[in-house]
């Protein structure tokens, strides 16, 4: 039965594969064979042509068709293979058969009915395979034969069928706990590499933490009082760090160095991160870490707010400075600056401020 990832038996065999459809297709060309090699001395050659279209798309019809069980409609008329070639080939045959090759449409018809139970179809290819029988039957009688000839010719052809009647009643039910345990094997796999990376993540952090905070915790562990240098040091760090959770988006090192420059100038930098660059390419992010470090290099005093929007707006980042003006700048989703807008303070105006949440400029009352 097809599972709701529509994965089922057709998939444990291949039968989606290309081999699959080479397997047809060399199929339909042993039928062609077996017609070129027998049909020297037959009445006419269009019902073996015809059979050979019939047992040629049934074939196809197996490999192709979706759905399992194989659809109802479909599975009747697969069913026929083997009356409908036995009918039209035996029709033209001479009487008694020269050669037993000339009988090629038993074996064909066969295969049809063994994969017709891989499909799901169990009772409908006995079923076919009983109208064989009674094809061949009604005519080794008519034609003076007896009815038991014609049956003797067909009814070995029960082993085959018998067989993939075994595989479907115990294979099949198989193939769901087969792609059960596969899912819960993958599931296992991608759990351990999370598990993994979330490990290898939190060593990385570990290591940095270890390596930016160790010698300044080690200092004030001493005791000994910290100098002017040593605690505006202490600040940096603090707000270094606090970047790193705030706005993961924009922990490259460049844009670390420049705002660290920055701070160490006496500028207070905001930085947020809504993760609206998270799946951005890796050119785009270059581009928007390359303009920022650019603005900063530039800015003496005041402050700045760089933020990360989030996703589906019309920018996905801006930063906003506030100096004697306020600019604000946009950049698109290509990382292209979209505009800078500028509000000149005027002597005697109210002070303003900035809201790191909305990036724009606040008035008192």
């Amino acid at each position: 039965m097809t599972r709701p990832d529509g994965r089922d038996v057709r998939d444990l065999l291949g039968m989606h594969s290309r081999a699959a459809r080479f397997m047809a297709a060399c199929f339909a060309l042993t039928c062609v064979i077996s017609v070129a090699y027998t049909s020297s001395d037959v009445r006419a050659v269009w019902p073996m042509v015809l059979a050979i279209i019939v047992c040629s798309t049934a074939a196809f019809t197996l490999v192709l068709s979706r759905g399992d069980p194989m659809p109802l409609g479909q599975s009747v008329l697969v069913s026929l293979t083997g009356a409908v070639t036995s009918g039209l080939v035996l029709s033209v045959v001479p009487v008694p058969v020269n050669d037993m090759t000339q009988l090629w449409m038993f074996g064909m018809s066969t295969a049809v009915f063994t994969f017709m139970c891989v499909r799901g179809r169990t009772a409908l290819a006995w079923l076919g395979l009983g109208l064989m029988v009674l094809v061949t039957a009604i005519w080794s009688s008519t034609t003076g034969q007896g009815a038991m000839y014609g049956v003797s010719l067909t009814v070995i052809n029960a082993g085959p069928v018998l067989m993939s009647t075994f595989f479907a009643y115990t294979i099949r039910p198989q193939a769901r706990v087969i792609y059960e345990l596969r899912e819960q094997s993958t599931q296992r796999i991608a759990s351990a590499s999370a598990s993994a990376a979330i490990l290898e993540e939190r060593d990385a952090q570990l290591d940095r933490l270890d390596l930016l905070a160790r010698p300044l915790l080690e200092r004030v562990a001493s005791g000994i009082p910290l100098t002017t240098a040593e605690r505006q040091e202490c600040e940096l760090l603090e707000a270094q760090l606090r970047d790193s959770l705030r706005a993961p988006g924009l922990q490259q090192t460049d844009v670390i160095d420049a705002v660290h420059a920055i701070r160490n100038r006496g500028v207070e930098v905001v930085l947020l991160d809504d993760h609206g660059m998270d799946g951005a390419d890796p050119a785009v992010r270059d581009r928007i870490h390359a303009s920022i470090v650019r603005e900063l290099t530039a800015i003496t005093r005041g402050k700045v707010t760089i933020r990360i929007l989030p996703p589906r707006r019309t920018a996905m980042a801006t930063m906003l400075v506030d100096t004697e003006d306020v600019r604000r700048i946009e950049f698109d989703h290509n990382g292209m600056q979209l505009l800078r807008q500028g509000e000149q303070r005027e002597l005697g105006a109210s002070s303003m401020s900035v809201d790191p949440t909305t990036d724009s400029a606040v008035y008192p009352e």
